[in-house]
């Protein structure tokens, strides 16, 4: 079940950033808690960033200047995300769960899409750039579902690269995110291995051949599929958290 999901996550990643709203549900259908959930897809989503670069090198041609300058803004929020989790309690995560799924959901299904993003310039695109790189990395770090839907609009407004570039560029800077929280996970979080290797291989293979699918894929039709399925999942997970 978790090489499934996590290759059909792997997929929606690359294309339009939707990776956990798909693989932590999967990690909560087979008994995994919350919090040993997330930091188990975020140790698992690296496979992912390793399959979307090695998918995305054309795309990825010409970009390392920048990508060098804000990587450093997503490791930076990769990190303190990371460190924030791990030192709130377990049960304020638990609580902020259904409302950070709720969110992210609502974020995919109201996103402009990519083509009327791209009609948007960010004033001061470095500095603000660079800023919002750093807090979706938080984000990213802490919870992540979604972050791939922030990022790439943040990209599509501040840099006129095209899509497909900027989706590149996406995946790029959310494996730097996501590999420095993975460390720390790896090393104080509680991370099962024997979910994050099935979901791993999932997620590297779904996330190598996501690029070519990007290319021509009806993000439009997959956001609101997996918009409206997080908003059912957040309900879910309310009635156990609040209930």
């Amino acid at each position: 079940m978790l090489l499934v999901a996590g290759f059909g996550a792997g997929l929606v990643g690359s294309v339009a950033g939707l990776a956990s709203l798909l693989s932590y549900p999967a990690l909560l259908a087979v008994g995994l808690p919350p919090l040993a959930a997330n930091v188990s897809n975020t140790v698992a989503l690296v496979f992912s960033g390793v399959g979307s670069a090695l998918g995305s090198r054309l795309e990825l041609r010409g970009q390392a200047p920048r990508l060098r300058r804000l990587g450093a803004a997503a490791v930076a929020g990769g990190a303190t995300g990371a460190a924030l989790l791990l030192v709130t309690p377990t049960g304020t995560f638990e609580a902020l769960v259904p409302l950070l799924v709720l969110a992210a959901s609502v974020l995919v299904l109201l996103a402009p899409s990519p083509s009327e993003l791209a009609e948007i310039t960010v004033t001061a695109a470095g500095p603000w750039l660079t800023l919002g790189i750093f807090l979706i990395g938080i984000y990213g770090g802490y919870f992540g579902a979604a972050a791939g839907v922030m990022m790439l609009a943040l990209l599509l407004m501040a840099t006129r690269e095209s899509t497909v570039r900027s989706i590149a560029a996406k995946n790029a800077l959310l494996g730097l995110s996501n590999g420095v929280a993975a460390v720390a996970f790896v090393l104080l979080g509680p991370v099962l291995w024997a979910a994050v290797l099935p979901l791993g291989v999932g997620f590297f293979f779904g996330g190598r051949l996501g690029p070519a699918i990007a290319r021509r894929a009806p993000v439009r039709l997959l956001r609101t599929l997996v918009g409206v399925t997080g908003i059912a999942l957040a309900a879910y997970l309310a009635v156990g958290a609040y209930g």
